[in-house]
């Protein structure tokens, strides 16, 4: 039997290699890859992907699976053996269904719609960019065909992303979340606007470089095993547990946002640095779903990086960096600054107190798309509409609207919900880590985030994608997916911020 296992482990770490090197595509064609190679680039990652999906729906892994069926009984539940067979054998029933064309052909558009957006964002182009985009609506809308019977069409797309997630529970979530925030958003509407003047300012790319790479270290990523480049939308991307990179974006008159998307960036890459060595490169070796990292990159980036202990070891950095701009500008001023409340057009830019409108907002054109409510040609202004609805707020144009996100083009619909779920995971975990780090506070404040960094390893990192992303939670926390300690957090920490 364990001849089988290592057979199994053997065929896993070649599907998982070919995704890898689709991965490395992925990230040369973002960071690197000139305009003009994007259809042979689609091209490459079509194959591999394919190559991928037929591998992992091969009758070689449907034998290997039913001959290793008496082992998966056996297996102690916390096993790592066992927690990857478990694994292997969701993914290959959910990727039976899906027909190795209909990869191969996604793959392709989305390749081909990444240059497209990227070109349709820099120009204010939506309708050179909406024929792929309503391809690949189309095909999602197919893809979750795959999956009938389903409670809701929107299920399986976000079960990708967040395993054993429903829709409804979603939108349960969304709508105390929704209440309770409009009415936070109220009661600081009615109070002085804090000022934030001191940010608006011409800060170099070379000095913004600096901190960046600077934040990141200070958390613990390590540069060793990672890299940070530019790219016009942030994201991490990682080829094995030493290989972890990550990407940010600078803009020379906000000095602060490249620092906070390095932060965001670095909560993820630490996650997948702190993945325990034996799980590298299978299955089980990655982040355990979208939710539980997102709660890592908002942690870093808000809870940490956004507090005032955090600020008081960092500040002194950014004022030594740019001294004529900072230099006389008080901590306390500053911290105010950076946590200043108010609606805004773009999702990576806003507020902790508004972030889940925009995501609520996005959540409901998804659904609204997939249940074919809406057409590819309404998103524009229905984007429009609800930007005003939900923030009082209306973008000029569809590159501060419907094009700003980088997701729709990548085929990631059904991720967005994540972005939320983790603020509320983050928060939760922070409880419990405030709970068992009685000095954390005063850690931060004297730059010490090992035992922060310590802890999560211990309690989640290293488990990669061992256990289901309820059990973690429940195994930190103690229960379910709560939005009331995220909630707390943010009336206690923005009713402070404007007295």
């Amino acid at each position: 039997m364990n001849d089988k296992l290592n057979e199994l482990k053997k065929l896993t770490t070649e599907i998982y290699d070919l995704r890898m090197c689709n991965a490395l595509l992925e990230w040369d064609q973002q960071v690197n890859m000139p305009a003009a190679g994007s259809a042979a680039r689609a091209a490459q990652m079509s194959l591999l992907s394919r190559s991928a999906h037929e591998l992992a729906t091969s009758d070689r892994m449907g034998q290997l699976l039913e001959d290793l069926k008496p082992l998966y009984v056996e297996l102690p539940p916390d096993s790592d053996d066992y927690c990857l067979l478990r694994n292997v054998y969701r993914d290959y029933e959910r990727e039976r269904k899906v027909p190795v064309e209909y990869v191969s052909e996604f793959t392709q558009t989305t390749g081909e719609a990444f240059a497209a957006w990227d070109r349709a964002k820099a120009e204010n182009d939506f309708a050179s960019f909406k024929p792929l985009l309503g391809k690949i609506f189309d095909m999602r809308r197919q893809y979750a065909g795959f999956f009938a019977p389903y409670d809701h069409i929107y299920d399986p797309l976000l079960d990708d992303f967040e395993p054993g997630m429903k829709t409804a529970d979603v939108l349960a979530v969304f709508k105390t979340l929704r209440d309770e925030q409009v009415k936070l958003l109220h009661d600081i509407g009615v109070r002085p606007q804090v000022d934030d003047s001191c940010l608006n300012c011409h800060c170099g790319d070379e000095g913004q470089w600096a901190l960046c790479r600077e934040a990141v270290k200070l958390i613990g990523y390590d540069l060793n095993r990672g890299r940070i480049d530019k790219a016009e939308h942030p994201f991490t991307t990682n080829f094995c547990r030493d290989d972890v990179r990550i990407t940010t974006h600078i803009y020379e008159d906000n000095v602060m946002s490249a620092v906070f998307s390095s932060l965001h960036e670095g909560g993820h890459a630490i996650y997948e640095q702190g993945v325990a060595k034996e799980l590298d490169r299978i299955p089980i070796g990655t982040g355990a779903s979208l939710a539980i990292h997102e709660s890592q990159s908002r942690l870093w980036e808000n809870l940490v990086g956004r507090s005032l202990e955090f600020l008081g070891c960092f500040y002194p950095r950014i004022q030594q960096q740019f001294p004529r701009r900072f230099g006389s500008v008080p901590l306390n001023d500053f911290y105010r600054a950076v946590n200043r409340v108010e609606p805004s057009l773009i999702r990576v830019e806003a507020d902790e107190a508004t972030y889940n409108l925009h995501i609520m907002l996005r959540m409901e054109l998804e659904i609204a798309m997939l249940e074919q409510k809406i057409t590819v040609d309404d998103l524009p202004e229905i984007w429009r509409e609800k930007m005003h609805e939900y923030l009082g707020v209306t973008p000029m144009n569809d590159t501060q609207g419907v094009l700003q996100d980088v997701h729709w083009a990548g085929g990631m619909i059904g991720y967005f919900p994540t972005y939320a779920l983790g603020n509320l995971i983050s928060a939760q975990v922070w409880e419990k880590a405030a709970e068992d780090l009685p000095e954390l506070n005063a850690q931060i404040a004297r730059g010490e985030l090992t035992p922060l960094r310590e802890w999560l390893t211990e309690k989640l990192y290293r488990h990669g994608a061992k256990y289901y992303p309820s059990e973690l939670v429940r195994m930190i926390t103690g229960g379910g997916i709560d939005p009331r300690p995220y909630l707390n957090y943010l009336n206690r920490k923005y009713r402070a911020i404007y007295a």
